[in-house]
């Protein structure tokens, strides 16, 4: 046997292994993500693959598979023999997807308030600081990632692995949804309070009222982007 076939001590500590590397898709989908997500590509707007692959700095191969799973978000259309696009933001879908998430997080939030663990809490205090502090500050980016963060606290605070899954992918194809709501007059500063008094909720352990608190949050959000939807020029870049 080699040297480097000896088994280690039995003292010894055992090494870790990296995860690999992202692959340049996986990096070109964060950043085309970010991108749609925060209106640097607008609703619609045709996705050249020879200025995009010179913007990300990678090749075309890489860039459609990014594209591709981008697809499979909902937030970009594939197009036979033609440039593809940045997914629409359709009134109708969006409704169904907000719906869809009322449920979901409205129920999670109910079975947070009996199972989540003092350090959950804490954590969502330390989040509800920060969104605070920020939406005083302008910093509406910052703001939208630590919302999000909340969000998926909270679902996960449910303890069920099935109903986070399902949360995660909702999430994703209404992120760009959420971020331009936040940005309507008064949304920002209703969401944080709204965001307030549900961590009240949850730290008094009153399920009823967490559930009703995040059905009138999500409703909230999803009424106003509906009704920015139905005004085209109030829609600036999704």
């Amino acid at each position: 046997m080699s040297v480097d076939d000896e088994a280690p001590d039995a003292g010894s500590i055992p090494r870790r292994r990296r995860a690999p590397p992202p692959s340049l898709a996986e990096m070109a989908v964060d950043r085309l993500r970010g991108m749609i997500i925060y209106g640097d590509l607008a609703p619609s707007a045709r996705l050249i693959e020879p200025e995009l692959s010179e913007r990300l700095g990678i090749s075309r191969t890489p860039l459609r598979e990014a594209l591709k799973l981008l697809a499979a978000e909902g937030l970009v259309m594939l197009r036979p023999n033609r440039n593809a696009i940045v997914a629409p933001l359709d009134a109708a879908e969006l409704t169904h997807l907000f719906e869809a998430e009322g449920c979901i997080e409205s129920f999670a939030a109910r079975l947070a308030a009996e199972r989540m663990t003092a350090a959950d809490l804490r954590r969502l205090r330390g989040f509800q600081g920060r969104i605070e502090a920020l939406q005083g500050a302008g910093a509406l980016e910052e703001y939208f990632d630590i919302n999000q963060k909340i969000h998926r606290l909270i679902v996960s605070s449910a303890k069920n692995p099935a109903l986070a899954e399902a949360h995660d992918r909702l999430l994703g194809r209404l992120a760009r949804a959420r971020y331009f709501a936040l940005g309507a007059q008064g949304r920002w500063r209703e969401s944080v309070l709204e965001h307030r008094e549900i961590l009240t909720a949850l730290e008094s352990r009153d399920g009823d009222t967490a559930q009703r608190l995040f059905v009138q949050h999500v409703g909230r959000t999803g009424e106003v982007v509906a009704a920015a939807c139905a005004s085209p020029r109030a829609v600036r870049a999704g």
